[in-house]
């Protein structure tokens, strides 16, 4: 079984990475949406919100799961072996950064390797951080974020429809 590991803080799941989500299980056995904690940033969810948005979110999608993890991606993935780290780019700015978390994880873990998937046009300028933004102005989030948890993100920021 080919298995694809996807991490990321989700905080909120957008539309850019469900699209990344969707095309890894069409081209992978299994998905694990690993929600990561990540120390520079103060998220808007709990991780078992995020956890539980994602749920909702990719509840059609047998072969995708969602797990969480506090250590080191490498590590991770060392309990899902053979595994492949799947990321998303939006911009060449991204790259740069995708590249050399690549490199100090298959340092850690030889094994390991990383797949690269461009984000779909419509996307490369989403991100979490601007979600969560334009939420904080109750903008219409439609074209941002699952309809699922559009709510739940307005709600969060002091929001609501």
């Amino acid at each position: 079984m080919n298995t694809a590991i996807y991490p990321g803080s989700f905080d909120p799941i957008t539309l850019g990475h469900l699209n990344i989500i969707r095309r890894a299980a069409s081209i992978f056995d299994k998905v694990i949406v690993c929600v990561m904690v990540n120390s520079v940033k103060n998220p808007m969810f709990t991780l078992d919100e995020r956890v539980e948005l994602i749920n909702r979110v990719v509840s059609r999608l047998n072969n995708v799961q969602v797990e969480t993890f506090s250590g080191l991606l490498a590590e991770f993935a060392e309990q899902h072996e053979p595994a492949v780290i799947v990321k998303g780019l939006r911009a060449v700015s991204d790259f740069e950064a995708e590249f050399q978390m690549a490199l100090i994880n298959k340092k850690i873990n030889p094994k390991l390797d990383t797949l690269f998937l461009t984000a779909s046009e419509k996307y490369t300028y989403l991100s979490s951080s601007v979600v969560k933004e334009m939420a904080r102005y109750g903008a219409d989030l439609s074209e941002f974020v699952p309809y699922e948890i559009i709510d739940d993100v307005l709600a969060k920021s002091g929001n609501r429809r």
